[in-house]
């Protein structure tokens, strides 16, 4: 059979087997009580069931556990174990609130072992600043910064419906063109395993009403190691890619980062004004992106959607200034212009004009809160479709 139907079918075995467990998953986290409750800082009404993540794990597993079988590599049974200890550990998290400093030294240790075993990570720059193959004792620690980093990010911006799994979603899409584009039928077989996985808790979390679910940490820690392992594919030093870099001049840090960008900036920035204020870098609150948005009227779909469709423009800024000539490390520039435009610029500039008028805010900030408006569909006939087809027969 044709490599790239082989793709397709493991993408249709995660969808299908995730569709199935779904609500099995729901049951138990209603049963043992194992909700994410409303509080000050967070945006839900009611109590949410917060396993969502285990369902997409379930069929992650499944798929990914034939691919296996089908294309006998090492590897991917490495990254299954890796992407299972991290759902493991979120999951636990949901349940028992684990100390940051704990986390993160099993987040290290996984990544360590991870690349220890499965001897894959950030060890070429591929021209980026000159650099192309780097030592061990750089590749090694820059690895396990750059995974704690993308996995942390990715759970940070789980703040709203639909966000994170939209962002695994789209993410992994990127990323699986780019490994078919490269001729790595594995690792888009791998990425589109991630797609189908997500699709159907997506729909869920978005148009549920009784089956809503969360994905809680162990689902977005799961998606963040998904990510982590896409990036050391593209920058290691046996990267299918390395063709695009030395004859087309593509700076595949550039990509990476574009696929990336607006979680990572998000991230830093938050991490950054909460140490400046003389807090914990990890203490929750509301100063996200998303949050912005939320406050601007916008509905969770509204937010994600908007987020999402920043995330593409950046990828195309990115590709547009790599067709159009711009070298490795103006590519990258490019995209970390972009990211702080967004994060950075955009979020302080829109709270600025919120505070003009007397509160009421300058017309471009009203003009920006009548698009939030816009946004509220709720009670639509295709939404009200969605959330029937989605919640079946369960009842309020």
């Amino acid at each position: 059979m044709n490599q790239t139907w082989i793709a397709v079918i493991l993408c249709l075995v995660a969808l299908v087997v995730t569709a199935v467990v779904f609500p099995f998953v729901l049951h138990f986290a209603k049963k043992h009580n194992f909700v994410d409750n409303p509080n000050a800082r967070k945006l839900q009404r009611v109590p949410v069931p917060v396993i969502g993540g285990t369902a997409v794990f379930i069929g992650f597993a499944v798929a990914l556990g034939i691919a296996i079988m089908v294309f006998h590599l090492p590897f991917m049974g490495v990254a299954l174990a890796a992407t299972g200890l991290m759902w493991l550990l979120g999951t636990w998290d949901d349940m028992k609130d684990i100390p940051p400093n704990l986390r993160f030294l099993f987040e290290i240790a996984v990544l360590w072992g991870m690349i220890s075993i499965g001897e894959t990570c950030v060890d070429d720059f591929h021209g980026l600043w000159g650099v192309h193959e780097v030592s061990l004792y750089v590749a090694v620690p820059l690895s396990i910064f750059t995974g704690v980093g993308i996995m942390n990010a990715v759970n940070m911006i789980d703040g709203v419906d639909g966000y994170c799994s939209g962002f695994g979603i789209l993410s992994s899409l990127l990323f699986s063109i780019a490994f078919f584009v490269a001729g790595d039928i594995v690792m888009a077989s791998f990425a589109l395993i991630c797609v189908g996985a997500l699709i159907p808790f997506f729909l869920h979390n978005v148009f549920g009403k009784t089956t809503k679910m969360f994905l809680g940490d162990g689902g977005s820690l799961m998606i963040g190691m998904l990510m982590t392992i896409f990036v050391f594919r593209l920058m290691s030093k046996n990267t299918p890619f390395e063709r695009f870099a030395v004859e087309e001049g593509m700076s595949i840090a550039g990509f990476v980062l574009a696929v990336m960008c607006i979680p990572v900036a998000d991230t830093l920035r938050v991490m950054t004004a909460r140490i400046l204020k003389g807090g914990s870098p990890f203490a929750p609150d509301k100063t996200h992106l998303h949050h912005l948005f939320i406050e601007m009227g916008f509905t969770h779909v509204g937010t994600s959607f908007y987020i999402l469709f920043l995330d593409l423009v950046i990828m195309a800024i990115w590709l547009l200034s790599w067709k159009l000539g711009a070298s490795y490390d103006l590519q990258l520039y490019v995209v970390i212009g972009m990211g702080l435009l967004v994060s950075n610029g955009f979020f302080y500039f829109m709270h600025e004009q919120k505070k003009k008028n007397d509160g009421a805010g300058t017309p471009l900030y009203q003009w920006f809160c009548k698009m939030g408006a816009k946004t509220h569909i709720e009670r639509g006939g295709l939404w009200k479709m969605m959330t029937r087809l989605v919640d079946g027969k369960e009842k309020d």
